[in-house]
C-alpha cells in the first residue's frame, strides 16, 4: 500500500517552528519527511530531492532516502514508529522468538513479507514488520496465526537474519528425531539386527518423515552437493559433501533403515519393493524459495540398499567467468576465444571440478538475441534464459550424439555439448565446428594437453583435430580457507619445492607468509573454541585453479605429428603457459587456499 499524500508533504515555517517547540510528542502522525527533518538531521535540499524522484518514478519516501543515502534504515524506522505511535525494536534476536509461533508461519511467507511473529501476550500475538503500511501482511498472519496480532516495528535486515537464526535452529531436529528413536530403541535392544521388518509394523512413521525433510533441510543450508546414506553391518551413516569432502552428519538407528530408505524412495518415486536393482529418481522440493532439484541413485550392497541424493539448486545465480577464480591473463584468453565465430573449446576436468559452471558462465557473457545458442546436457542444471537446453535420455535413444547431430538443422551459431564421451560425438562436433559452428564441450582428463591426446585416442584423425581445437581449459576446484580461523606461518623450502616453488621465485609472485587451515578461533579468555563460520572445518566455499592451452600455430604442428601429450605441455610452458600447479601456488600466495589443498588437487603436475 503506497503512503498517503499527506505523509510527504513539505512543511512549512510556521509548522518547523512548531516541531521545535514540542518535540517529539509533535511527531505523531506527521509527515514522515517533517519527522526525519528534525530526528535526524535531514538537509531540506536532500528531501526536496527524494520528494521529486517520488512523483517521477513512485516509490517509498523512506526507501528513496535511504537509497541517496540521506539518511539510514534505522533513522526511517524511528520515524515511522513515532509517526505511527509504534513500538520500534532497535535490535532483534531468535531469543525474542517464540518457535511455536514461528512452526505456523511458513518461512517462506515470513522471508518475503518481513513478518516475524515474536511472542503472545495474552490474546494477542506480538508480530515484528518492516512495512506498517502493509495491513494485507497483517490480515494474513491473524489467519495463519488464528489470533489478533500487536504490529512492531524492525528492520527489514533484522528479521531476515533472525528468520535465518530461527531456521538453523529447525537444522538439529535430526539429532532430536534420532535421540527420539534411540529412546524408543530401548525398548528393543534384545532384537536381532538381522531380523527382518515388516514397513508397516514399524508404527509411528512421523519422526522418519521429520528426520528426511530435516536432512533435506540441512544440506541446502549448509551448501551439500550430495546426501550418502549408507547402510553398513551394525550402524546406518549418513554423510554430507560439502566442498567436495564429505562429513558424517549422523547415525540413525539401523532398524530404521528400512523405514528411511523407503520413505526418501517413495519421495522419488521409485519402487519400494525393488531392492535388487540399481534405480534412479528424482525429488523436486521448495526450501526456503529455493527451488531444489535432488537426483536419486540407489544401488544393493550387503547391508541393504544405499542412496545417494545430488542436489541442485534451480534458483542459484550464475556464476560470471570473472568470479570463479580465474587469473587476468587466463580471463582475458578465454574471453577472446568464446567469441570467435568457429572451433571447439574443451574445459576439462575430473568429476566435480566445476567444469559445466565454466561453460555456463562462458555462455551467459555471450549471450545475446543476435545469437543462437543451444546445449545437450546430462541433466539440464541451470536454466538459461534466451537459450535452448535439451536433456539426454538414453532410454529413448537420445544422446549427446544423436542430439548434437538435430541440432545442426537448427540453424544454431553457439553448441554446447555436455560431454565428448565417444567418437560419434567427437566426429559430429568437429565437423560442427569446421562448417562455421563454436562447440563448447568437456572431457576427463588431468591436463589440457591429455585432452588432445584423447580425442586422438577415440579414433579422430590428427588433421581434423588441430584444424578445429581452438583452446583446451584444464580445471580444479580447492577450498578456500577460512579467513576467520586461518593461521599465518613461513612455509619451509620443502613444502614450496612441492609446489614447484623457489623462495625466490614465490616472493616474485606476491609469497611471503601462507595460511594453513586451523578450525578453531581464540575466545576473549585465551581458550581454543570451534568457528562458526566454517563449522570447525578450516574452508569455506571453493574457488578454481587453472591451466589454459591455446592452439596455436606451433602447437597444431605438434598435433600434426601425433606427439604425446607431455611434449604438447612442454611446449605450451615454453611459450608461457601456467599449469595448474602454478596458478594453485599463486591462489596460495594470495591467501586463498592452502598449499596442502593445492597439493591434494594437483598430484598428477608434481
Amino acid at each position: 500500500m503506497a503512503e498517503p499524500d499527506d505523509l510527504t508533504a513539505e512543511p512549512t515555517t510556521v509548522e518547523r517552528t512548531q516541531m521545535v517547540a514540542h518535540g517529539p510528542a509533535y511527531l505523531f502522525g506527521r509527515p514522515l519527511g517533517q519527522i526525519l527533518l528534525q530526528s535526524c538531521g535531514l538537509s531540506p535540499e536532500k528531501l526536496d530531492e527524494a520528494l521529486a524522484l517520488q512523483k517521477d518514478k513512485g516509490g517509498r519516501l523512506g526507501e528513496i532516502l535511504v537509497q541517496l543515502k540521506a539518511v539510514t534504515e534505522l533513522d526511517v524506522a524511528k520515524a515511522l514508529a513515532a509517526q505511527l505511535d509504534l513500538e520500534l525494536i532497535p535490535s532483534l534476536t531468535s531469543d525474542d522468538v517464540d518457535p511455536e509461533l514461528v512452526r505456523q508461519v511458513p518461512i517462506n511467507f515470513a522471508k518475503q513479507h518481513h513478518l516475524l511473529p515474536l511472542k503472545t501476550e495474552g490474546d494477542v500475538v506480538a508480530v515484528a514488520l518492516a512495512d506498517p503500511f502493509d495491513t494485507a501482511v497483517l490480515d494474513h498472519a491473524r489467519m495463519l496465526l488464528q489470533r489478533d496480532v500487536s504490529p512492531r516495528l524492525a528492520l527489514a535486515s533484522a528479521i531476515i537474519d533472525v528468520i535465518n537464526q530461527v531456521y538453523d535452529r529447525a537444522l538439529n531436529e535430526a539429532e532430536q528425531v534420532v535421540d527420539e528413536m534411540e529412546a524408543q530403541d530401548l525398548d528393543s535392544a534384545e532384537q536381532s539386527l538381522e531380523e527382518a521388518q515388516d514397513l508397516l509394523d514399524t508404527g509411528d512413521e512421523a519422526p522418519i518423515i521429520r528426520l528426511v525433510n530435516s536432512l533435506l533441510f540441512r544440506a541446502a543450508k549448509e551448501r551439500a552437493s550430495d546426501i550418502h546414506v549408507e547402510p553398513m553391518e551394525r550402524e546406518l551413516i549418513v554423510r554430507f559433501r560439502i566442498d567436495g569432502v564429505l562429513q558424517e552428519v549422523i547415525k540413525p538407528p539401523k532398524r530404521y533403515q528400512s523405514s528411511i530408505l523407503s520413505r526418501v524412495k517413495i519421495m522419488a518415486q521409485l519402487n519400494i519393493a525393488e531392492k535388487r536393482l540399481p534405480q534412479d529418481g528424482r525429488i523436486r522440493i521448495k526450501l526456503a524459495g529455493r527451488d531444489i532439484d535432488i537426483r536419486v541413485s540407489t544401488i544393493p550392497t550387503s547391508h541393504g540398499e544405499r542412496i545417494v541424493m545430488r542436489l541442485l539448486d534451480k534458483s542459484s545465480t550464475l556464476i560470471d567467468l570473472s568470479e570463479i577464480g580465474m587469473g587476468t591473463e587466463i580471463l582475458k584468453s578465454m574471453d577472446e576465444v568464446i567469441r570467435r565465430s568457429h572451433g571447439i573449446v574443451l574445459v576439462t576436468g575430473p568429476t566435480g571440478s566445476g567444469k559445466t559452471t565454466t561453460l555456463y558462465g562462458a555462455l551467459s557473457r555471450i549471450n545475446s538475441p543476435e545469437v543462437n545458442i543451444l546445449t545437450v546436457e546430462d541433466p539440464v542444471e541451470y536454466q538459461l534464459k534466451g537459450i535452448g537446453q535439451m536433456a539426454i535420455s538414453p532410454k529413448i535413444g537420445l544422446t549427446f550424439a544423436s542430439g548434437l547431430r538435430s541440432f545442426l538443422r537448427q540453424d544454431p551459431d553457439v553448441i554446447m555439448v555436455g560431454e565428448i564421451r565417444d567418437k560419434e560425438t567427437a566426429e559430429i562436433a568437429i565437423q560442427a565446428s569446421l562448417t562455421g559452428h563454436l562447440v563448447f564441450s568437456t572431457v576427463h582428463t588431468n591436463d589440457s594437453a591429455g585432452a588432445v591426446t584423447r580425442l586422438v585416442e577415440m579414433g579422430i584423425e590428427p588433421f581434423l583435430v588441430a584444424s578445429s581445437l581452438t583452446a583446451v581449459l584444464a580445471q580444479r576446484l580447492v577450498r578456500r580457507i577460512c579467513p576467520d580461523c586461518r593461521q599465518s606461518y613461513v612455509p619451509s623450502e620443502e613444502e614450496l619445492g612441492k609446489l614447484g616453488m623457489t623462495r625466490e621465485r614465490f616472493r616474485a609472485i606476491g609469497g611471503e607468509r601462507v595460511f594453513r587451515a586451523s578450525g578453531s578461533i581464540t575466545s576473549p579468555d585465551g581458550k581454543q573454541v570451534p568457528c562458526t563460520t566454517c563449522n570447525r572445518n578450516g574452508y569455506k566455499g571453493r574457488t578454481g585453479i587453472y591451466e589454459f592451452l591455446l592452439v596455436d600455430d606451433d602447437i597444431r604442428q605438434l598435433v600434426l605429428k601425433n606427439v604425446d601429450s607431455n611434449t604438447i605441455k612442454k611446449r605450451a610452458m615454453d611459450k608461457g603457459m601456467l599449469t595448474l600447479l602454478d596458478d594453485g601456488a599463486r591462489k596460495v600466495a594470495m591467501g586463498e587456499t592452502s598449499i596442502a589443498e593445492v597439493l591434494s588437487v594437483t598430484q598428477e603436475d608434481i
